[in-house]
């Protein structure tokens, strides 16, 4: 496995009762780089992502990750390793303010795991970190809102903050924009790629603005396959693409 690529995933197939949601799927992700999966609805994006995650098991294949095979961990140990992602629907603690939930994301460098009965004052220690992410995202002046009265992109802001907490290596970004409105894409387009100077993102999104504008790689699949993959120009002269996906929105 080269030095460059920090995940590879080698024929990797998901049956459920016979039904094949990803089907012999093989491409590299390159150490530093956005890869973006996109595809029509039902195209096993979100599937394959819960296989990189170990939220689903593996019917065939191998996930490696810095040469290691990662297929049989459990996704807590995943996790340990630097492999985090977020979800389409934004998960946050909804009565918990901005600030308390991404506390709860930086205990786990406390060595004491998620101590919910530790003091006030042990956990105040992390208040300065956990502002100085949400200034990050944006957010510095809502740390004491709780999560379910911040807009929607705001939330998602949120739990891009609480999932940087973590500090991963590899990032998984389940539709980042989805719901947005146009400015609200655009500070959560120019957080993605903030996050990407030390991070390498994969990241499912249906916006092809967002697709172009960010993304080094691009794989398409469909019906549980890859249809195409290479830059997003490649993609986007691909005959087998525009009839199956890119046509239906500009042709």
């Amino acid at each position: 496995m080269p030095d460059d690529v920090l995940l590879r995933a080698d024929h990797l197939t998901k049956s459920f009762a016979g039904f094949v949601a990803v089907k012999d799927v093989s491409l590299d992700v390159k150490r530093g780089s956005i890869h973006a999966l996109i595809g029509p609805n039902g195209a096993g994006k979100t599937t394959f992502f819960n296989l990189l995650t170990r939220m689903l098991s593996v019917t065939s294949g191998r996930i490696l990750y810095k040469g290691r095979d990662i297929s049989a961990l459990k996704p807590h140990e995943v996790a340990t390793l630097g492999i985090v992602r977020s979800f389409q629907i934004s998960a946050t603690f909804p009565h918990l303010t901005a600030r308390e939930n991404v506390r709860i994301a930086l205990q786990r460098f406390r060595g004491d795991s998620y101590a919910f009965w530790r003091s006030d004052a042990v956990l105040h220690e992390l208040d300065d970190r956990a502002d100085a992410l949400l200034a990050d995202v944006g957010l510095d002046g809502f740390a004491d809102i709780p999560a379910a009265e911040l807009p929607y992109g705001r939330k998602r802001a949120l739990e891009l903050a609480t999932t940087l907490a973590i500090d991963p290596e590899l990032l998984l970004l389940d539709e980042p924009t989805a719901g947005m409105a146009h400015e609200e894409i655009g500070r959560i387009v120019a957080l993605i790629r903030q996050a990407a100077d030390r991070r390498t993102i994969i990241m499912v999104e249906h916006n092809l603005s967002v697709v172009a504008d960010l993304s080094h790689r691009i794989t398409v699949m469909q019906r549980g396959e890859i249809l195409a993959d290479g830059s997003y120009d490649e993609v986007a002269r691909d005959p087998a693409v525009i009839e199956a996906y890119m046509g239906a929105r500009h042709g």
